[in-house]
């Protein structure tokens, strides 16, 4: 049942969401919006600061991510085969139609959530000052969302679905478990939906900055980074962690890139 801890994956993964934090930074720049005469030091070193931090950061998740996965049957099956010297083409044809389908549907459907559902509701229990979400940053362009969502689609994946959603199964097969060791479908489920929640939950600090933490806003906040977290998740249980990236990465182009949200 355990794979032995790999360390060619290892460092070809923490590469990956080290890269995906690198190319976030214009992205946040921009929507802090902050002079850099306003930061406390030069911003070279601030970013060499927060790359270093992260940097580190990944390399303890990303090797617990791959402990706990390598003990409850998931991973990276199409890196493991290329590293095993495998073809992988076949294997990459059979995930990447669902994969960016997946994705796309996840993306249009918190844009649809939001429009008709969630802003409406805010406007009539905020009042103007539910527009501030809307309005409390200037708008990245285009190119620097395409390169933040390497950051969604490798770096996030490496956080919730590898190391999040892997230590929650890996604790939940203590409580139940298939006859092969593995999690059962019910704790992969709760797993999955767990990871997805604390993801939105994540998002609280910062929106509270901007507007009441209501409890509509919090169910927002949960609801719309949630529903695409489940899908991702799903991939990740059946199809694998690469897939679950393109899909992630898919749903950023769509909501940084062609929509420019």
């Amino acid at each position: 049942m355990n794979k032995p801890f790999n360390w060619k994956i290892f460092f070809i993964v923490w590469i990956a969401a080290v890269v995906g934090v690198i190319a976030i930074i214009p992205y946040s720049l921009t929507l802090q919006g902050a002079s850099t005469q306003d930061l406390p030091i030069p911003l070279p070193v601030l970013l060499t600061i927060q790359i270093t931090q992260n940097a580190f950061m990944f390399a303890v998740l990303t090797a617990a991510g791959l402990f706990f996965a390598n003990r409850i049957g998931l991973g990276l099956p199409i890196l493991e085969a290329r590293l095993r010297g495998e073809s992988v083409g076949d294997k990459i044809r059979a995930i990447l139609p669902l994969s960016i389908v997946i994705g796309v549907v996840a993306s249009l459907l918190i844009v649809g959530l939001d429009l008709l559902v969630f802003q409406p509701a805010m406007l009539r229990e905020l009042g103007d000052s539910a527009n501030t979400l809307n309005l409390q940053t200037a708008q990245p362009p285009a190119w620097q969302g395409f390169l933040a969502s390497f950051y969604g689609g490798i770096s996030e994946e490496v956080l919730l679905r590898l190391f999040v959603m892997s230590l929650l199964a890996w604790l939940g097969s203590f409580i139940s478990k298939t006859t092969e060791g593995r999690p059962t479908s019910a704790v992969f489920w709760i797993a999955n939906i767990l990871a997805a929640v604390l993801f939105g939950i994540g998002h609280l600090p910062a929106t509270s900055m901007l507007i009441p933490l209501t409890p509509l806003v919090i169910t927002r906040a949960i609801v719309l980074n949630g529903v695409a977290g489940v899908a991702f998740g799903w991939l990740y249980w059946k199809r694998g962690l690469e897939s679950a990236m393109i899909a992630h990465f898919s749903a950023d182009i769509v909501l940084h890139v062609l929509l420019a949200l």
